[in-house]
């Protein structure tokens, strides 16, 4: 019974995010309520607080889970690059789509309108932090495989690329055409400028 009662929670917890990403989508993310969110996903008010107790944690554990499922695949891929540079790119573009394809560019044009001080911002910036951490074992592999110079800081290396990083998407979901291409290949030529100086 116990097993069924935690595939309801689940089905209930899922059926509250896809609510609400529809409900980002097409009301934007200020101007949904946890009502709407609730009365979309079947369930009251109360349920929905009780799962995720506010509108900003529901965003949350909507980037949790895509920068999660992007640093698996990541992951995974990582052994099969014999460059550095295809490495960190490969780490780039997995976050990037699975960002994009969890929250519609729509819904990060308007998170990226808060200002720095703001709740959501000091939250996304958890995230952040946890993908730079991410670089950072990249970068730490990639030493210890003798692909990058070994007498360098990772940290600080990954915190610079990823920080650049978050600009670049920022300008990304600003652009009213956006191209993935051209975003794709200007990740690549920072980490170029970056790597140039750090090969052994």
């Amino acid at each position: 019974m116990s097993g069924l009662r935690e595939r309801q929670k689940e089905q209930r917890r899922e059926a509250i995010l896809v609510a609400a990403i529809d409900l980002f989508d097409k009301n934007g993310y200020s101007a949904a309520t946890v009502e709407q969110i609730a009365a979309a996903a079947g369930v009251s008010s109360p349920t929905v607080f009780n799962y995720f107790g506010s509108k900003q944690e529901i965003l949350f554990a909507l980037v949790d889970r895509a920068d999660r499922a992007a640093v698996s695949r990541a992951r995974l891929r990582r052994p099969q690059f014999d460059n550095a540079i295809d490495a960190l790119c490969n780490l780039n573009a997995a976050i990037m789509e699975s960002e994009l394809a969890t929250l519609p560019i729509s819904i990060w044009r308007e998170l990226m309108t808060f200002g720095f001080q703001s709740p959501i911002s000091a939250g996304l910036s958890l995230f952040d932090q946890y993908l730079a951490k991410e670089a950072a074992e990249l970068l730490r592999d990639l030493q210890a495989r003798g692909m990058v110079r070994a007498d360098f800081d990772a940290d600080f290396v990954a915190n610079f690329l990823n920080d650049h990083c978050i600009l670049l998407f920022a300008k990304y979901v600003q652009q009213e055409a956006p191209n993935m291409d051209a975003h794709l290949a200007h990740v690549r030529q920072l980490a170029e400028l970056v790597f140039s100086g750090l090969k052994p």
